[in-house]
């Protein structure tokens, strides 16, 4: 049984292939745990976006047994392939990446001639036939009968409304909170859900999913995310882990500027990048600021408010995932090479152009194996800080500190 108090949540973000770095640093957790290997995951509430959404529902649908939980996770992220994600052959790329690509240049005309209308980059149907596999859905209610899982919670983003929805399964019922552009919906977590989830934008298609009575087109739940540690603290977290997949921080130095217009695929990667990145470091910074007003506040102002102190660790990589992509390109498929070359992937190391749209796509072990080798490290640099979170040195933890990651390098 996990620990009573104080409520351990778990927050995952989105980030495509980026987030097997997030393995890493589970590994690390486990061997920095005391007790014995085989017991229960220290995070009853856990909350995932994109495909941070797939980590954290395979955590929450093992969370009787952590290290199984990891070891399952590992062994898919350390064996993966693109082929595993989306359709990478020549066939499936032509239909989807190149009609795209048409449709984003002559389009219109070609349109109306042919009825061309991809939906999206690329087509990711086996990602849906993987976590049929991958992810035990139907554990959940036991799992929180049991009282091993507290709650679980998957973000998206509607097309339809343009609202930020919050899907979450949960032991207990909380009151569903509504927010401007962003509500909580109490549901059973399907893999329709993670598969919205993690529907990168423009990349990977749209998912349709009921809404209060009706169908809405739903995508990658990283858009729109103002609060990405929201949830787990409305699902009853009193200290919240957070494992990006991208820095908090870009270090310091000048990086290579070419005297071109940027290409497409460029663009795309330093959107993507805003979607998946800037969010989650606002976020920390207001955490930061309530905590430290509270600090200020009398005793007595403090019981009458509804707000209290959050500790939250953070961390994320302390590379830079595009450089580390870019020397993992030639491990694409050559179909996935050719459509990222034609949105203009080009060149090599630090040098690349567009290295930051591959980072998301590359599901490939060269590359994962290396950030999940990469979160393990960044987490055992960071032992103590670690240690003292959880409380396994014996020193409690600390009462609302934010500790962040990326600022050290």
């Amino acid at each position: 049984m996990p620990d009573a108090h104080p409520v351990t949540g778990l927050i995952l973000t989105g980030g495509g292939a980026r987030a097997a770095y997030q393995i890493g640093v589970l590994q690390a957790l486990l061997r920095l745990r005391p007790g014995p290997a085989q017991a229960p995951s220290p995070f009853p509430v856990i909350a995932g976006t994109s495909a941070g959404a797939i980590n954290a529902s395979a955590l929450a649908a093992e969370s009787d047994d952590f290290s199984r939980a990891v070891a399952r996770l590992a062994n898919v992220w350390e064996n993966f392939h693109a082929d595993h994600v989306y359709r990478a052959d020549s066939l499936g790329v032509a239909r989807t990446g190149a009609g795209w690509l048409t449709m984003m240049s002559i389009g219109w005309i070609i349109a109306r001639w042919r009825r061309l209308k991809p939906r999206s980059l690329l087509d990711n149907s086996p990602l849906g036939g993987l976590l049929q596999h991958m992810v035990r859905l139907e554990r959940l209610d036991t799992l929180m009968a049991d009282g091993h899982l507290q709650a679980l919670a998957v973000s998206t983003s509607s097309y339809s409304s343009g609202q930020h929805v919050t899907f979450y399964q949960s032991r207990h019922a909380p009151t569903p909170w509504v927010r401007s552009q962003r509500l909580a919906v109490r549901t059973q977590i399907t893999v329709e859900h993670l598969m919205a989830s993690s529907a990168i934008p423009f990349v990977f298609p749209t998912v349709q999913l009921p809404l209060a009575g009706r169908l809405e087109w739903f995508g990658d739940g990283s858009m729109r995310q103002a609060a990405p540690i929201s949830p787990a603290i409305h699902l009853g977290a009193e200290r919240v882990l957070v494992i990006g997949a991208g820095r908090m921080h870009e270090p310091p130095g000048e990086r290579p500027v070419s005297d071109q217009p940027p290409p497409m695929a460029q663009i795309a990667g330093h959107a993507l990048s805003n979607i998946f990145l800037d969010a989650l470091a606002v976020d920390v910074e207001r955490l930061q600021r309530i905590n430290n007003t509270l600090r200020l506040l009398p005793p007595e102002a403090l019981a009458r408010t509804p707000l209290r102190p959050i500790d939250v660790l953070v961390i994320a990589p302390s590379q830079r995932l595009d450089d580390l992509a870019a020397r993992h390109l030639h491990a694409l498929p050559a179909p996935v090479r050719a459509l990222l070359r034609g949105a203009g992937v080009s060149g090599q190391g630090p040098a690349t152009q567009g290295s930051a749209l591959a980072s998301y796509l590359l599901f490939e072990a060269d590359y994962t194996r290396d950030l999940i080798a990469l979160g393990e490290a960044d987490t055992l640099a960071r032992r103590q800080e670690v240690l003292r979170f959880f409380g396994w040195d014996g020193a409690p933890p600390a009462d609302g500190a934010v500790s962040p990651a990326g600022a050290r390098g």
